[in-house]
């Protein structure tokens, strides 16, 4: 079992930014890698970013990859997401979850997954 927690969301105006947390704990060793997804209100989970727990490989959205950055504390057990230059359209519960696999982009990858953390962006 591996346990992830969020924490960092908040409510933020336009054009801010925001850093959200991502701990692990339990059997992180039979991880891989993680990743970042986020569901806006009546619409499906979709992808943002993974990373492997050593940091050395990252992958991205088309659509974030030029505001967002996913990155990793192995002594932590802890993943980031920096976002930066926010957009009201960026409003969602924002989820961190852990795979086998790299890149892994579809939520069936993903073997276990936080509660999320709400971001909400203000125009």
């Amino acid at each position: 079992q591996v346990q992830l927690v969020e924490s960092g969301g908040g409510l933020v105006q336009a054009g801010g930014s925001l850093r959200l947390s991502c701990a692990a704990s339990g059997r992180t060793s039979s991880t891989y890698a993680m990743g970042w997804f986020r569901q806006a209100p009546g619409k499906e989970r979709e992808f943002i970013a993974t990373i492997t727990w050593r940091g050395i490989r990252t992958y991205y959205a088309d659509s974030v990859k030029e505001r967002f950055s996913i990155s990793g504390d192995n002594a932590k057990n802890t993943v980031y997401l920096q976002m930066n230059s926010l957009k009201p359209e960026d409003t969602a519960v924002y989820y961190c979850a852990s795979t086998r696999q790299f890149p892994a982009v579809v939520i069936g990858l993903y073997d276990y997954w936080g509660q999320g953390t709400q971001v909400t962006v203000s125009s």
